[in-house]
């Protein structure tokens, strides 16, 4: 049994200014304790900015890629002294004996790749996971991280070490973590033998989110391409998590399809995702469908900033500067201010051009912008 977060990345509203981690358990079909990061039922949790994903690496990859060159070198070697064994020297062949000894001794075989905890690890493990269950996460972190020392080609115990690392914000660390985790599951399904490693969409689903929040949209957009194919089927969080890395690339019309399905799946629970599927659509000149899923935003999130504004510049695309500055003005002070700067709506919350524009002239209308 395992257990492996799914963390969502949201849209970055301005009501939680700095996107938070919420966990809601929930039993998964295969037994296996499942942690989805999501919005809480009631509002005053709900405004705050959805979730982020994230992962840590260790050097697996690159000791791995070592292991297996040395091996070539050998065979390689063992091929060429065999069709010329009998015209050498002995004191050449005993030369490179010693050398092929040498290299065998230096490099032994790997053990195989784990996705079922065993040993000694084990008990660590579920301590670990009932810790993580009460929330006592720092506590989590240390006994996962003794797992990964005790058996470290086991896949679980890196992904997580991975969720720990992130539910404390070490984003780095979890990024590493995740790794390890994708490069181990990746060489295990490669093998072809015994059990398979199931869950590889859901961690590059957390590293993805990670790597979307730290500014890496390229890599992240990878990540979330994968695992939506491996996913093989709709997935309401990675299409939301896939369409935000398409809108922070430019990818508009991709964005739109990706919110546009996810909502279809969730349309009776108006999320703040929701606001960032409008704006892309603002942004591809589909503005009457853009305010109309605004205004559902709305009214789920009256009292939202980002929500206030964004209906501020729709309705100026609608001809109505009086009720664009009304709508604007009822931001408090200190929150308006953000909106007035551009480093602040392109790089921290993301805003689609369009909209950042129309913004700007309700900034100026109303004496804040310049």
């Amino acid at each position: 049994m395992v257990a492996l977060a799914a963390l969502v990345l949201s849209a970055t509203l301005s009501w939680g200014t700095r996107p938070t981690l919420g966990f809601a358990p929930a039993a998964s079909h295969s037994g296996r304790f499942h942690l989805s990061a999501v919005a809480s039922s009631d509002a005053s949790h709900e405004e705050r900015a959805f979730v982020e994903n994230f992962d840590e690496s260790n050097d697996f990859a690159s000791s791995s890629s070592a292991v297996f060159g040395l091996s070539r070198r050998r065979l390689l070697s063992a091929v060429v002294s065999a069709s010329v064994a009998a015209s050498k020297p002995l004191s050449a062949a005993a030369a490179e004996g010693d050398v092929e000894s040498a290299a065998a001794t230096a490099a032994p075989p790997l053990p195989p790749v784990e996705v079922a905890v065993s040993g000694d690890a084990k008990p660590l493990f579920n301590e670990a996971r009932a810790l993580e269950l009460q929330g006592r996460m720092e506590a989590a972190q240390r006994l996962y991280a003794k797992v990964t020392k005790i058996s470290p080609r086991f896949v679980y115990g890196w992904s997580n070490l991975g969720n720990a690392q992130v539910a404390l914000g070490n984003l780095g660390s979890a990024d590493e973590s995740y790794t390890t985790s994708i490069d181990l599951c990746r060489e295990k399904n490669a093998d072809g033998t015994g059990r398979k490693c199931n869950d590889l969409y859901l961690i590059l689903l957390n590293r993805g989110c990670i790597r979307l929040n730290d500014g890496r949209t390229k890599e992240a957009l990878r990540d979330l391409e994968e695992a939506d194919a491996l996913r093989g089927r709709p997935d309401s969080v990675v299409l939301q998590n896939r369409a935000r890395a398409r809108e922070v690339n430019g990818f508009y019309s991709g964005a739109d399809r990706d919110y546009a399905v996810s909502i279809s799946m969730t349309s009776n629970e108006v999320a703040p995702f929701w606001l960032r599927a409008a704006m892309v659509k603002y942004q591809l000149g589909d503005k009457v469908e853009a305010y109309n899923l605004l205004k559902r935003v709305e009214n789920r999130f009256p009292e939202a900033p980002e929500v206030r504004a964004a209906a501020a510049a729709m309705l100026v695309d609608k001809g109505d500067m009086d009720g664009a500055r009304r709508k604007y003005l009822e931001i408090p002070d200190r929150q308006r201010l953000k909106f007035v700067d551009r480093d602040y709506l392109t790089r921290v919350i993301s805003w689609p051009p369009a909209m950042t524009d129309s913004l700007a002239l309700v900034s100026k209308a109303v004496g804040d912008g310049p």
